[in-house]
């Protein structure tokens, strides 16, 4: 009996198999049906729109205050708006930061805050609760002075590394091109215009745009639009309304030909690649959901044409990837990779090469289904959270969209054609009328780039998108590596005065994201090293006795060889710089640049294991104000940089006593609190056993 079952199930499937024309693609099926949760609306007397999706599985309900404002310029004080944001978290007229942190934990709620938004959540029964805590924090922020510049603090750490990642200096420029610093757009935070926030700004910010009639409010979890209504009305029922600035802004264009732009790093083992340019795409026009395909299709994963070229036909980088932004103002495009210096050009010929090919070729059926399928999938699990459908209703209300805008994004995503993506990719993929920014080493790549352009031409830039003549710094006659580092000894106190120190112990203090840091660096002639890092329970000791080198961490020891043992050998040797040749190193002066707004003399020093650093001294003064540092890691190569100030003397000799030094996207602010030269160190201190 079994048998003459499975023979029938065979027969089957045979008769079936038989029917079928496997040389055509199967006609898609009709795009599921999905339901999207419902949503109820009401708006209080002083115009704050509320938005309730109910959802009763879990004893939680989440608040979320949007503002709709339009962009704002904040010119020589960028960052106030977003430190504005920050600050309403720090502390109320009623309660301290920390009283405020405490009553949100005691009730196991979350309470964030931003320049337009605050979200709120908790377990249903601590609703009433919440409500105090959000409203305390919208409508009695403290301001603080002290809270500010905790703030700034922490931002200017930030940026200070951001100035040396090369993907953050490629975005700022690329910003620049885009926009103009005459845009909202294309203004760029800076330490200068961080350190020049003051308290009255972000008061004033708060005053002008935290009103009822240009907000919006979600209400999401195990609440009824009746209780929501009491609530609302009883905690936000007294704010009110204000004329709100509204701003317009002038169109933006994208250049009629290539330009490339380049930001270089002399010490550079690979470039930071943008290829860009502005769009007039409405984020949730009718052109939205094709371009968003259409781009997906082109580099919006693993499974776009650049990533599959670039990464996986050439092997020019790890992943190369596009976007496509679609925004009320201006939207934009943008490719990018990071690749080698030697493949840099061949790099961004591909890239374009590809969107070229992309934009006059049809995609297929299959690669077009593909792409709806994945879609569908990601909007359908965002389903799953009732948060999407608050987002939903939101959006409906602030971009004023048809009701059914979400209700029929599968059809529509459905009916998107071949053709459809082949119009986008005609209107929206302009490979000849593109930015192309790099941040690499110039040396090495700006020729190869020169092709790029329609004259040729590779126009230089700083960190923050303003231009410059490389060859217009002009160097005196008659300076050289040689001179500026005789002046940085005179600087310093002279050679006769440097030459007498025998050994030195410099004792730091510092923090790195609240960690706090103790440094104390040992050095004696020639090339003898200790340091001791204490940073809590991470202790690390780096010894070199003058041939030998270990370092040791967490209760592990590590014996450096190679290269590492090399540069410790070199980074041990006190007053390295008075004797550079013996040292078998080659400096060279290789042009000019500002830090800080102050002109600096590059001076590039060769290894003999061929490897580069790069000093920065300030041609006013002579001083070295920085350091950068190729370092190899397993995690591949990335530039440290330290930069040093107030300059201090010791015995004859200054020595800078504050320092910030970058690793990767960290940075570590270090003060030195002493320097004690000719303290007769022991040579048993730098002993390895």
């Amino acid at each position: 009996m079994i048998k003459k079952i499975l023979n029938l199930v065979l027969l089957t499937a045979v008769t079936l198999l038989a029917q079928v024309d496997r040389s055509k693609m199967p006609e898609p099926g009709a795009a599921p049906e999905i339901k999207i949760g419902e949503y109820e609306s009401f708006e209080i007397a002083n115009g704050l729109k509320v938005f309730v999706v109910e959802n009763h599985k879990l004893p939680r309900v989440a608040f979320s205050l949007v503002l709709h404002r339009d962009a704002i310029m904040e010119k020589e004080n960028m960052g106030y708006v977003s430190i504005t944001g920050r600050l309403l978290r720090t502390g109320t007229t009623n309660r301290t930061k920390d009283e405020l942190d405490e009553a949100i934990d005691f009730i196991g709620a979350s309470l964030f805050t931003s320049s337009t938004s605050i979200y709120a959540s908790s377990l249903t029964k601590h609703t009433e609760t919440l409500l105090e805590l959000m409203s305390d924090v919208l409508f009695n922020p403290s301001f603080k002075q002290e809270e500010l510049d905790k703030i700034k603090k922490q931002s200017i750490s930030g940026l200070k590394a951001a100035k040396e990642e090369p993907s953050a200096i490629a975005n700022n420029v690329r910003k620049v091109l885009l926009y103009g610093k005459n845009h909202p757009y294309g203004e760029l935070e800076t330490e200068e215009t961080v350190e020049s926030i003051t308290i009255d700004m972000c008061k004033n910010y708060y005053e002008t745009y935290f009103h009822p009639n240009i907000a919006y409010l979600a209400i999401v979890g195990d609440i009824t639009k009746a209780d929501a209504e009491k609530l609302v009305k009883k905690y936000f029922g007294n704010w009110k309304p204000k004329e709100v600035p509204t701003f317009d802004y002038p169109s933006v264009k994208k250049p009629a030909t290539n330009k490339v732009a380049l930001v270089d790093r002399p010490n550079a083992v690979q470039s930071s690649i943008r290829i860009s340019y502005p769009i007039d795409l409405e984020k949730f026009g009718e052109e939205s959901l094709k371009a968003s395909i259409m781009n997906y299709l082109l580099g919006g994963g693993a499974s776009g044409d650049l990533f599959q070229v670039l990464r996986e036909e050439k092997g020019y980088t790890y992943g190369a990837y596009s976007s496509l932004t679609g925004d009320k103002i201006v939207g934009s495009f943008s490719a990018s990779c990071d690749a080698r210096n030697e493949v840099t050009d061949s790099a961004v010929a591909t890239f374009l090469e590809v969107m070229e090919k992309f934009k006059n070729k049809k995609v297929s059926e299959e690669k077009l289904q593909a792409a709806k399928n994945y879609m569908t999938g990601s909007f359908s699990r965002s389903l799953e959270s009732s948060q999407t459908v608050a987002r939903f209703a939101l959006n409906i209300a602030r971009y004023n969209l048809s009701s059914d805008y979400y209700k029929t994004y599968l059809q529509k995503l459905n009916a998107i054609t071949v053709d459809d993506i082949y119009e986008s990719a005609q209107k929206y993929i302009t490979p000849n009328n593109a930015y192309i920014v790099v941040v690499g080493k110039a040396d090495e790549v700006a020729e190869g780039l020169q092709k790029f352009s329609q004259n040729n031409k590779v126009t230089f830039y700083d960190n923050y998108g303003n231009e410059y003549d490389p060859s217009a710094s002009t160097i005196e006659d008659g300076v050289t590596a040689k001179t500026v580092i005789d002046n940085y000894i005179a600087a310093i106190g002279g050679r006769t005065n440097i030459e007498k120190v025998k050994d030195k112990l410099t004792s730091l203090k510092g923090s790195m994201q609240g960690m706090e840091i103790k440094l104390d660096i040992s050095k004696k002639a020639p090339n003898k090293y200790l340091s001791v890092t204490d940073a809590g329970m991470m202790k690390q000791q780096t010894i070199f006795d003058g041939t030998k080198g270990k370092m040791i961490a967490m209760g592990n020891e590590k014996v450096l060889e190679g290269d590492d043992l090399f540069q410790l050998k070199l980074e041990s040797t006190l007053n390295l710089f008075l004797d550079y040749e013996s040292a078998g190193i080659t400096p060279k002066l290789t042009g000019m640049e500002k830090i800080d707004g102050k002109d600096v003399y590059v001076v590039a020093l060769t290894l003999p294991n061929g490897k580069t650093w790069i000093n920065y001294y300030e041609k006013a003064s002579g001083l070295l104000v920085k350091e950068s540092k190729t370092m190899d890691t397993p995690q591949g190569a990335f530039t440290q940089s330290t930069f040093m100030k107030d300059y201090k003397e010791v015995e004859g000799v200054k020595y800078p006593f504050k320092l910030s030094q970058s690793f990767g996207p960290q940075i570590i602010e270090l003060e030195v609190t002493s320097i004690r030269v000719n303290s007769g160190l022991d040579d048993g201190l730098f002993e390895i056993k």
